[in-house]
């Protein structure tokens, strides 16, 4: 049985205070805590690249598990702001930064804040089908890299995380098959028009593109899976700001305890943001885990962690 065994984490180590930055940016300090959520962002030092922040998320990794180099056959990377020009693949430079065998299969897969439950998805059905035992899923998107630091509609939002994600046999969470969708008429609204321009995103769009496509895409899945909401131990929704997932919770009828705004002072970290809440479930092992991930693309998905869902052959 593959699945995921455990997670290792890097959070930027240099903070960024929106509280203090509110007068300037044109704001009061209740909405910065109130509606986008974030307090401060943990931003990345300079001179420090996406394959770097892998390699000290998986230093966590090896911290916290009993993994070894020897054993990965598999590694993959979701950014969209890899290495250089992102030739060669960042996996690969994850790979000889990390001293791994040849015998690895390496690449990358260019997505933002749906990445990971997409991610999980894909190592999981690559690995079944190969024969592989021991795979990593890295998440790392620095996107202070392509922020506007005098456009406060992006600025205020984004910091600086990294995670690897263990797959392998014996695992605490099995993957249940996921659900996903794409609407790519409104890829604008997140997006880089252009190389070497900064990142622009109409917040109006995310918003009700968040409030209408998620609920329905959860409960769509939820009755497929044949269960409800009151089968799911925690909602975990990627952490766009706070003023979103709350309203995705009263949208959805959702207890507030079972769905949690846990980035206040780290930021939007994309693909990140969904396996840094899950890390620490680890431990506490609830269940059911239901996670959502929506945004760049613009693209959503939905899937379920499950403690006690059997292999199926």
């Amino acid at each position: 049985m593959i699945g995921v065994k455990a997670i290792g984490r890097y959070v930027a180590p240099e903070q960024v205070s929106n509280l203090e930055r509110a007068q300037r940016a044109g704001k009061d300090q209740s909405f910065i805590r109130d509606k986008i959520g974030f307090q401060s962002l943990a931003r990345l030092p300079a001179g420090i690249e996406t394959s770097d922040m892998c390699v000290s998320a998986f230093a966590d990794l090896k911290r916290i598990s009993k993994i070894r180099e020897e054993d990965v056959d598999c590694l993959i990377v979701c950014t969209q702001n890899p290495d250089a020009a992102g030739l060669p693949h960042t996996s690969a430079i994850v790979h000889r930064k990390l001293g791994l065998k040849h015998d690895v299969a390496c690449f990358d897969i260019s997505l933002g804040c749906s990445g990971y439950v997409y991610g999980l998805s894909i190592i999981y059905s690559f690995m079944r089908t190969n024969g592989m035992r021991c795979g990593l899923l890295f998440t790392a998107d620095p996107y202070s890299r392509i922020i506007d630091p005098e456009d406060w509609d992006t600025e205020l939002l984004f910091g600086d995380a990294a995670t690897v994600t263990w797959m392998g046999e014996s695992p605490i969470y099995r993957c249940r098959p996921a659900m996903f969708a794409t609407d790519g008429s409104l890829g604008h609204s997140i997006s880089v028009s252009q190389r070497g321009e900064k990142l622009s995103m109409l917040g109006s769009n995310v918003f009700k593109f968040s409030m209408t496509v998620v609920p329905d895409q959860v409960d769509r899945y939820l009755q497929r899976e044949s269960l409800s909401h009151d089968d799911i131990d925690v909602f975990l929704f990627h952490q766009g700001s706070r003023f979103i997932v709350e309203n995705l919770v009263k949208k959805m009828g959702l207890p507030p305890a079972k769905a949690p705004f846990e980035a206040a002072d780290v930021g939007n970290t994309v693909s990140s943001s969904l396996p840094l809440m899950l890390q620490s479930r680890l431990q506490s092992r609830p269940a059911r885990v239901l996670i959502s991930g929506f945004g760049v693309g613009l693209s959503w998905a939905t899937m379920i962690l499950d403690a006690r869902l059997p292999e199926k052959k």
